[in-house]
């Protein structure tokens, strides 16, 4: 009976006045028939009517040490769908310019292997040429005089493969390979790995293998598709241009070349930031396109009632890029698309006369090492 009683004056008063008012001590009063100044005791307790224990005695300089221990540290950093603004700050002294030479000579190393590279593979692809095209005609008759079932996957794969231009059979696999690497960023266990060396930045300790690897990474979605579409749109007018095995050394060397604009700009400008994606690659690719073919006309995927020319589209990217550059944008490297476009315009321009028709050394010294070793490297004939 004392008990509801309570309850039923602490109830409203407590509400009224807080946890220590003077109208709940007059409740608390009249329902437990205690004095006023000992109620007044039990309100002042914490955790409602319980004294507090006595703690034990405790060295001196323990109490300092439990305070520091008991402030909070630092919340954890909030999570984004994009993991590079997951980073860390940039750092606050600035790298050396000497950081540069190291890219530089990858940079120009690469290009001389990828070009060298390509004029072997040309070379070897005509020596297999005639072979090659006697075991299609012969499985062609095979396959006439033998029936075929209608449901064959992997003739309507055939099918499908064999519709396609040289071009769009080329860039297959760099689309391939750019869906791989986007799988490898929903993968938790491998996101330090993939920042490591799939995000391009000059203040990174690793520096040479990023300007290639991150020609191939993207985070986004939209960003891949983007790329991707442009690279498939383009890739029967590039390699109708250059040929396979040439429009693969442009594509790579194009993508280590952008990054290594990309790393002069943030040295100079000091703006320290990862970057990833195809994007100065392909710009090269559509620059080379557009000044060769000027007069093309293009759309936009969007609009495609409006059309423009190929040389007022590379303008305009090209002014929107400077513009960007210049004021600082961060939306997009535009660094790396200036140095994309601009190696797109020489080589087309010049660089084809430079390297490329000056590959006949080395293809001699090539032919000259598979004459004198026919068993390797696929200069015999194989079963």
């Amino acid at each position: 009976m004392a008990w509801r009683c309570w309850a039923r004056a602490w109830g409203p008063q407590a509400h009224r006045y807080g946890r220590a008012g003077p109208g709940a001590a007059a409740a608390l009063t009249d329902a437990l028939f205690l004095p006023p100044r000992r109620v007044a005791v039990l309100l002042e307790q914490p955790r409602g009517f319980r004294r507090a224990r006595p703690r034990a005695e405790e060295p001196p300089g323990a109490g300092a040490a439990a305070a520091a221990e008991a402030q909070p540290g630092p919340p954890p950093p909030r999570r984004s769908l994009c993991p590079l603004a997951q980073q860390p700050a940039a750092r606050a002294r600035r790298p050396s310019p000497r950081r540069l030479v190291k890219p530089l000579v990858f940079a120009v190393g690469f290009t001389g292997c990828a070009f060298g590279s390509a004029a072997i593979w040309q070379y070897e692809s005509l020596k297999s040429r005639v072979q090659t095209y006697f075991e299609e005609a012969r499985a062609d008759w095979m396959d006439k005089i033998r029936p075929q079932k209608r449901g064959d996957f992997r003739k309507q794969v055939n099918r499908w493969w064999s519709s396609l231009t040289e071009g769009q059979r080329t860039v297959t696999g760099i689309i391939a390979a750019n869906a791989f690497v986007f799988c490898l960023w929903r993968l938790p266990a491998m996101r330090r790995i993939m920042f490591t060396y799939f995000t391009s930045d000059p203040s990174s300790r690793v520096l040479c293998s990023p300007m290639l690897l991150s020609t191939f990474s993207h985070f986004s979605l939209f960003h891949m598709a983007a790329n991707m579409y442009v690279l498939w749109s383009f890739s029967t007018s590039i390699v109708s241009l250059l040929g396979c095995e040439q429009f693969i050394a442009v594509y790579l060397s194009a993508g280590v070349i952008s990054t290594f604009v990309s790393y002069v700009a943030k040295m100079a400008t000091g703006r320290f930031e990862p970057s990833l994606g195809a994007s100065g690659a392909i710009m090269t690719v559509l620059a080379a396109v557009c000044t060769k073919m000027p007069e093309a006309k293009l759309a936009i995927i969007f609009l495609p009632v409006f059309t423009f020319t190929a040389g007022s589209a590379l303008k305009a990217i090209i002014a929107f890029d400077t513009a960007g550059l210049a004021l600082g944008w961060r939306l997009f490297d535009h660094a790396a698309h200036l140095g994309g476009a601009l190696f797109g315009m020489w080589y087309v321009t010049y660089g084809h006369e430079l390297i490329w028709k000056n590959r006949e050394p080395l293809v001699k010294a090539w032919h000259e090492m598979r004459t004198k070793n026919p068993g390797k490297g696929g200069g015999g004939r194989s079963n």
